[in-house]
């Protein structure tokens, strides 16, 4: 009689047996994100997720403040504090044109993956108890919960529920907490926003105001340093966009170069002067390109587009987009030959220099402090040329591209393999 070969067990992404790694306590099925209203900042947790294989198992939350006239000068302040004040002030004013007046700043809609908003009522409040309870009670069904969260105002939030939840939950912390990186299971920033310990940065700050600058210390071992921003562009979405926006971009005369204008900030400051520069040297790049696509975004100022408007608006081989829906952005990544990008946005050039095509910059020489930092580490490294009048498009260069996102979801793993917890297959 032949013996009877039974069928080996599904086996863990380590070769493990999933039963003999504790089995539905040690596999992470899940992600909440915790998002503080910033499109950019929400945007790199969801790539995250995505990157690690749980955007089809992701829960959304947000950590809101309050928006508009006296609340604008109290951003400085913890969420909590903030909330508290309004409170007062709301019951001693009521609705008032000091806290509300029209014109005032709203809390963008989050966009998700399909190109639609979800607004503000369909993304819950983050509360950092009514996770920790999930987190509790579901742990023995669906395993412990992987919470990422983004920005400043989503700290307290996150920290709290590492400090209740401990043993149920990986928490990873995107941009710089600046102190405590202790409360954090992995706290994942740029390199730059470690440049106030350099002894370039030490010679900008006047002795008494060291004590105050932040970092304090060098990144340990639970800091994971990228270059730029983290993000959702990855060779799979560029296929997708390349698809989805075939009809629009595929007959388009080559070169295709793609410039998006984002807006002055504290550490890159520019406007029309800049302006008129960009709106030169396109003139000049039309003579090399065959198409030269325009875009703008929330924070360029009116005196800015105004010029570039004005200047390239009708030319035949120049298309601004006016800010309707649908956003090219996806299509402008993916079937672009060249980008021009300003200075201020790491974000876009992050996304830009993820796709291995030549990237420009223009107006780096206006930044300064980390911001300088990060352009002469992308200068460095190859990815990014200035944007000059001379500038001939037809002249490709590459690099390799920008992998931030799948690279810190790659360390994720790992500590999540030193903790004996694996992400589901």
């Amino acid at each position: 009689m032949k013996p009877i070969r039974l069928p080996e067990p599904p086996s863990s992404p380590r070769g493990v047996p999933e039963i003999f790694e504790g089995g539905v306590y040690g596999v992470i099925r899940r992600a909440v994100i915790i998002g503080n209203g910033s499109p950019a900042a929400e945007s790199q947790c969801i790539g995250l997720v995505r990157a690690l294989g749980l955007s089809d198992s992701q829960f959304f939350f947000r950590v809101t403040r309050p928006r508009g006239g006296l609340n604008e000068l109290l951003c400085w302040l913890p969420v909590s504090l903030h909330k508290r004040l309004y409170y007062i002030v709301w019951q001693i004013l009521g609705y008032s044109q000091i806290l509300f007046p029209s014109g005032g700043k709203r809390v963008v809609a989050l966009p998700s993956a399909n190109g639609s908003n979800v607004g503000l009522s369909s993304v819950l409040e983050a509360d950092a108890k009514h996770i920790v309870n999930m987190a509790h009670k579901t742990f023995e069904k669906e395993g412990p919960l992987l919470v990422v969260a983004s920005g400043w105002d989503t700290i307290s939030t996150a920290s709290t529920i590492r400090r209740l939840a401990s043993d149920y939950v990986f928490l990873v912390q995107i941009q710089h907490p600046r102190k405590r990186l202790d409360r954090f299971d992995m706290v994942i920033t740029p390199h730059h926003d470690y440049y106030p310990l350099t002894p370039q940065a030490q010679e900008q700050v006047p002795r008494f105001l060291r004590p105050w600058i932040t970092p304090q210390e060098p990144p340990g071992r639970n800091v994971v340093l990228t270059v730029g921003a983290l993000h959702q562009i990855d060779a799979a979405s560029l296929r997708s966009a390349a698809s989805a926006w075939q009809d629009d971009f595929a007959l388009l005369p080559k070169p295709l170069l793609v410039v998006s204008i984002g807006g002055p900030t504290r550490h890159c400051r520019y406007g029309a002067d800049l302006a008129k520069q960009l709106a030169s040297y396109l003139q000049n790049a039309l003579l090399s390109c065959g198409t030269l696509r325009i875009s703008f975004s929330e924070s360029t100022p009116e005196k800015v587009s105004s010029i570039i408007v004005k200047e390239l608006a009708g030319h035949p081989k120049v298309y601004i987009w006016d800010g309707k829906e649908p956003n090219p952005h996806m299509g402008h990544l993916a079937w672009a030959d060249a980008f021009v990008v300003t200075a201020d946005s790491i974000s876009m050039l992050s996304e830009a220099c993820s796709t291995g095509k030549p990237v420009y910059v223009i107006g780096a020489e206006r930044c300064t402090w980390k911001f300088l930092d990060f352009h002469n580490t992308l200068k460095e490294r190859g990815l990014v040329r200035p944007f000059t009048a001379s500038v001939d498009v037809t002249q490709s260069w590459s690099y390799p591209p920008l992998n931030d996102t799948a690279e810190a979801a790659s360390r994720i793993r790992q500590a999540l393999a030193e903790r004996g917890w694996v992400l589901r297959r």
